[in-house]
C-alpha cells in the first residue's frame, strides 16, 4: 500500500503543533516544577556570585517545610526592598543598641514585596536566633558556617536574640557584611517561599549542586 506524502501545509501545521506543545510544557515546568533564577547581587557570596544562574525547585515547596541550611528564593516583606527596611511591629526594628547588639524585628510587615530575594535559612519556627560578629547562635549554640564571608565590624554583625514565630523563617545571606536580610526586616512568612535552589547551571565552571 502506498503512503500518501504529506502536503507542505500539513507538515507546517504539524511543526507548529509540536512547537506549541513543547513551549507549553516548558512554561508549565517553569511555573510549577523548576524555575531558573539569576543571582542579582553579591549577598550570597562566596556560595553564589553575581550573574550566576540557579535552578529552583517549586514543587518541593508544596510537600515539605524548609530546613536550616536551605537556600531559598522568596518574596521579602513589603518595605524590605527599600532603604526604609520596615518592620511589622511598630517601634521595633534593627535599631542600634550599643556596641554589641541591635534590637531585632520580631515580625515582618503583613504584605509581601513583589520582588524575589535569595538567602539561606538560619532559623525555623521556634528557634532562638542571635547574631555575634556575623555568626549565628541558634538555640544557644554557635553554628558551623564555613561557607560565609566574614562580617567585618559593622553594627549589622550583631543582633539581639529573637524567637522565630510559627510558620516563619529567619533568612541571611552568606556574605554577612553585605546582605539585606532578616536582621533588618524580620523573619519571612512560610507562604512567601517560592522554592529551594538546588543546583547551579551557569557559568559552566560553577555547574553543580548547592
Amino acid at each position: 500500500m502506498r503512503v500518501k506524502p504529506k502536503s507542505a501545509s500539513g507538515s507546517l501545521l504539524e511543526l507548529v503543533f509540536i512547537v506549541a506543545i513543547a513551549l507549553g510544557l516548558a512554561l508549565g515546568i517553569q511555573a510549577f516544577i523548576v524555575k531558573p533564577y539569576k543571582i542579582p547581587s553579591g549577598s550570597m557570596e562566596p556560595t553564589l556570585v553575581i550573574g550566576e544562574r540557579v535552578l529552583v525547585n517549586r514543587i518541593g515547596n508544596n510537600f515539605s517545610d524548609p530546613k536550616v541550611g536551605d537556600i531559598l528564593v522568596f518574596h521579602p516583606p513589603a518595605g524590605a526592598d527599600s532603604d526604609a527596611n520596615k518592620c511589622g511591629v511598630p517601634g521595633q526594628g534593627p535599631f542600634y543598641d550599643g556596641p554589641r547588639s541591635r534590637i531585632p524585628c520580631t515580625r515582618p510587615t503583613q504584605q509581601r514585596s513583589d520582588q524575589n530575594f535569595i538567602k539561606r535559612v538560619v532559623g525555623g519556627p521556634g528557634d532562638r536566633i542571635e547574631i555575634r560578629d556575623g555568626h549565628v547562635i541558634r538555640n544557644g549554640e554557635l553554628q558551623s558556617e564555613p561557607f560565609i564571608n566574614a562580617c567585618g565590624e559593622g553594627s549589622e554583625c550583631n543582633l539581639g536574640e529573637i524567637t522565630v514565630p510559627r510558620d516563619h523563617y529567619f533568612m541571611m545571606g552568606d556574605n554577612r557584611g553585605a546582605s539585606d536580610d532578616s536582621r533588618f526586616w524580620g523573619p519571612i512568612d512560610r507562604d512567601w517561599v517560592i522554592g529551594g535552589a538546588f543546583a547551579s547551571y551557569w557559568p559552566p565552571k560553577r555547574i553543580g549542586t548547592l
